[in-house]
């Protein structure tokens, strides 16, 4: 009963998100918590807007980052998941995923970075029916506002304001590329930091005609 009723609530969410922003999301409220439990202190940066005010390169880092077939799947990159497997295969060992963003926003919105089967096959069910229902401009808008950045840090404009104190309209290139190399371990990366692996996706972005 519990799991229909969260389903259905996840569904709902979904149609509303339409139209309608998050005004918070599972892995926010997680980290909350993780704070509340730990005793540290805890500011929550989170200030959501539209696609229309994030820099296209912004936008084209994020995803050349993390989904460079986004365009191209309906929320599972098959190709990707052979790849990996293949790989895997290989070294004996699972050196990396293949979630789309697609995947990840349903993971920030709905459940927690925990890892599990349970927390995967939720995951799996609920991919298929945002993609159905949102566009793939509306997944990457809620997409970029609502992952994290950084302690207490959510979306690209947080973030943008937070590391550079300019808006996400205004980002540029290379800054957009140490942003989005953040992302794996928003926890413990920092843009400074991110060199080598922003100028890889700056060569993916080239490659893909951005």
């Amino acid at each position: 009963m519990i799991a229909a009723c969260f389903y259905a609530f996840c569904i709902l969410s979904i149609v509303l998100f339409r139209w309608v922003t998050p005004p918070t999301t599972s892995v926010q409220i997680q980290r909350r918590l993780q704070t509340w439990s730990s005793g540290k202190p805890y500011h929550k940066q989170y200030s959501p807007v539209p696609l229309s005010q994030i820099s296209l390169s912004l936008q084209h880092a994020v995803v050349a980052a993390e989904d460079t077939r986004f365009y191209q799947h309906h929320g599972f990159d098959w190709v990707e998941v052979e790849k990996v497997m293949e790989q895997s295969s290989e070294s004996g060992h699972v050196s990396r995923g293949a979630s789309t963003i697609t995947q990840q926003l349903v993971k920030n919105l709905f459940l927690t970075t925990e890892r599990s089967f349970v927390r995967k096959g939720i995951e799996a069910s609920l991919v298929p029916v945002m993609e159905a229902v949102l566009s793939k401009n509306r997944i990457l808008n809620l997409y970029l506002n609502a992952i994290e950045w950084g302690p207490g840090v959510y979306g690209v404009q947080a973030a943008s304001q937070h590391y550079y104190q300019k808006d996400a309209s205004h980002v540029g290139r290379e800054e957009a590329a140490r942003l989005a190399a953040v992302i794996p371990a928003p926890l413990h990366r920092r843009p400074a930091q991110m060199g080598g692996y922003s100028s890889e996706i700056l060569a993916r972005m080239s490659a893909m005609g951005w």
